[in-house]
This record gives C-alpha cells, structure tokens and sequence, in this order.
C-alpha cells in the first residue's frame, strides 16, 4: 500500500508537468499567431521596400560640392574621375561573368551603391571568361534574371557592348551595332535603357563617340584604379592612394563576394564614402548658366 500511495502521488505530479507543458506550448503557438510577431508569418510575408522607395544609395553632392565636366562639342564626354574634394569614390563593375547570388545581397542590404557595365556574351555565358581570377562557381546561373535581381537592389545596368571588341579595329557602323545592340537588349531584358557606356579595354576613338550619341549614350565612362582578386586596388596614379572623386573598376570574378566585402572594407578604412554615381554625374554635367 505504501507502494502503491507514494507511486499514485508521482503518476499524478508527472500528469501535471505534463498539463503546464502542454498549456505553455499552446501560448507560445497563440503569441506566434498574434499580428506583428516577429516569428507570424504575417512578419514574414510582409513586402519589403524596395530600392526605389527607399532612393538612391550611397553619398549623394552637396550644394556647390561638385566641379563641372565641360562639354566636348556635340559629342558624348569621356569621364574617368568626378570633379569634387570631398572623400567620395565611386565603384562600378564590368561584363557580367560571375553571377555571385552573395554579391547582389550584400549590395541589396547594404545598400552600397554600383553601377554595372554588362555584356551580352557574359551575362549569356557565351563563350568563357578569363581564367586569371581564377573558377567561377556562378557562370551564367543566372543570365538575364541575375541581371534584373541587380537593378532590383538599386544598381543602374549600363552598356558594355555585346562581345567586347577593341573598338578601334571597328569602323563606324559596327561600333554603332555593337552599342544600339546592347542598349536595345538591356532595354528588352531589364525595363531600362542605358545612358552611359563604357568601351572595352578602355580604347575607344571618335567613331565610338559617335556611335553612342547615335545609340542614346550620354558619356563614355572610364575609370582611374582597378580592383584586383582580393579586393586589391591597382591605382593609376604615382602615388599609389585613393583620391577623391575616383572611378574604381571591378569585375564579375570568383570570390565575387567575398572580394566585394574586403574592398568596401578597405575604402571606409581610409575615410572615404561610397557615392551615387548617377547623381554626381548629372551634378558634373549640369549645364551652364
């Protein structure tokens, strides 16, 4: 009998811890329904802003910041720095080989700003890239919707021509189909046409500047550093710094991400801020008064 007593009290406490747990699930399951928890899948299916409603990333001019890029005749301006003296450097990204998923969320989330240059034949995995930076994991993953995932993080898709000829081999009209091509195909793909360009290799002659006024092209775009596997700047200059208003290059290369990481890293480090290219741009080419 003592048995049975003390083993009917420990049947009954074991029932109720059993109960509590029981209740205790039930409120965590009715808290997680509740509107605005953070775990209700209300929060989860909540649309986030876009890149739009938030405006434009990064560093924008202030008031009288910005010198003004003369105009050169009627021809579009070749532009290969911003003409200001505050910290403000501005990354832009050519081809479109590796399509890093890593790249466009942390642009995404972030929010840095960079304008991309695309090709055809990259962003189409046409042909292969170069193999100096060594195997690309996203090769064509993603072609034209890799591209579109980029403008919806707020990145301006620009012009690169469409197979990334030296352009000085071309005469006038295979210039003109290589950049109205291109701008018709981003057109087409991503809702939006480019206005600036920028010629392979860096070489470009009149015909070229022709042949973008002709295609709607506002500016050739050049650069001043270059940004190396692991996120290393190769600079064009003496001595070998950052200066302000400079166009650094990168391209869509393995460890894309990662690389992308250190070299935003690096730039703050040295006390300078990311600018919105687009902005500094139309502030540069302001017209006289």
């Amino acid at each position: 009998m003592v048995t049975g007593r003390f083993g009917g009290t420990r049947l009954a406490r074991a029932g109720a811890g059993v109960t509590a747990v029981a209740l205790l699930a039930a409120c965590a399951t009715e808290q997680a329904k509740e509107p605005g928890s953070a775990s209700s899948p209300a929060a989860s299916q909540r649309p986030q802003p876009s890149a739009q409603e938030l405006g434009p990333p990064g560093a924008t001019p202030r008031a009288g910041e910005v010198g003004r890029i003369p105009p050169s005749g009627s021809l579009p301006p070749v532009i290969s720095s911003i003409p200001t003296r505050r910290k403000v450097v501005f990354l832009t990204i050519d081809d479109g080989w590796e399509q890093d998923p890593g790249f466009v969320r942390h642009v995404r989330e972030q929010r840095i700003p960079i304008t991309a240059f695309v090709m055809r034949d990259a962003v189409e995995a046409i042909g292969a890239p170069d193999s100096a930076g060594g195997q690309g994991r996203f090769v064509g993953s993603g072609k034209w919707g890799y591209v579109r995932r980029l403008r919806d993080a707020g990145v301006p898709i620009e012009n690169h021509t469409l197979t990334h000829p030296n352009l000085r081999t071309l005469g006038y009209e295979a210039q003109k189909a290589e950049l109205c091509g291109t701008s018709r195909l981003i057109a087409e793909q991503v809702g939006v046409r480019p206005t600036l360009f920028r010629p392979p290799f860096g070489n470009y002659n009149a015909d070229t500047r022709r042949a973008a006024k002709a295609c709607g092209l506002h500016a050739l775009l050049l650069w001043t550093a270059t940004v190396q596997p692991g996120g290393k700047i190769a600079y064009q200059v003496p001595d070998k710094r950052l200066r302000p208003g400079d166009i650094l290059l990168l391209h869509f290369r393995p460890n894309l991400a990662r690389d992308f990481r250190i070299l935003v890293d690096k730039i703050k480090r040295r006390g300078y801020e990311l600018g919105n290219l687009d902005a500094y741009l139309k502030a540069a080419l302001r017209r006289a008064k």
